[in-house]
């Protein structure tokens, strides 16, 4: 007869005989994901036994409601009197937006018109293209005086955009033929003109209309 030697028998975690090795690694790995699974999930508190048990708030208290929010009587009268407001126009037509017309504007050159023999009423005169939204340009040619001339009477009929206006390229006698400086003229006069036609305030006055077609 054959001797059958029986080593300490190992339960396996269902209750059936089994490896104890494979028992061992099982509750290892068991207990190891669990302890994970805790670390991982701040929502989660432990009661002492293997289950675990949600806590009953997982979530900011602003997530509540849905985002999808509609314009309320409630919110309105919880605005106070005096308060900067914000309107979503992006569905509507404002009389402003449509009153923008020009995409850009844009002094390409400049022309040095001569008074007389000895230079004397010399003036230059910009070669002005604008853009419009339509895809059509416009081309005009204005001294630097009508710049002010359109400037001070916007300042008359907008007093309070002043701000909006940027002021005018300076003045030089001495320089005023130079071609630095009919650069930076150039440059400042462009950077006017864009802010001004670009501006749904100013873009459609009669003011700035006379101006560009005359």
């Amino acid at each position: 007869m054959e001797a059958e030697t029986q080593g300490p028998s190992a339960i396996s975690t269902n209750g059936e005989p089994g490896c104890a090795g494979a028992s061992k690694f099982q509750i290892d790995s068991t207990v190891s994901s669990a302890s994970a699974y805790h670390l991982a999930s701040p929502g989660t508190e432990s009661n002492g036994n293997d289950s675990t048990v949600s806590s009953p708030v997982s979530s900011p208290p602003y997530w509540v409601q849905s985002h999808h929010r509609s314009f309320s009587n409630i919110s309105v009268e919880s605005i106070p009197s005096g308060a900067i407001t914000l309107q979503d126009n992006t569905h509507g037509e404002d009389a402003k937006n449509k009153a923008c017309w020009a995409k850009s504007v844009y002094i390409e050159s400049h022309v040095i018109v001569n008074g007389n023999r000895t230079g004397i009423g010399a003036f230059v005169v910009w070669n002005i293209n604008v853009e419009t939204l339509q895809g059509s340009t416009m081309r005009i040619r204005k001294r630097y005086s009508e710049f002010d001339d359109l400037r001070s009477k916007l300042l008359q009929t907008f007093p309070y955009s002043a701000a909006a206006m940027p002021a005018l390229p300076p003045k030089s006698v001495i320089s005023k033929f130079r071609p630095k400086f009919l650069e930076n003229r150039r440059a400042g006069l462009q950077y006017f003109l864009n802010c001004i036609l670009l501006n749904p305030e100013f873009s459609g006055a009669p003011i700035l209309k006379e101006f560009l077609f005359s």
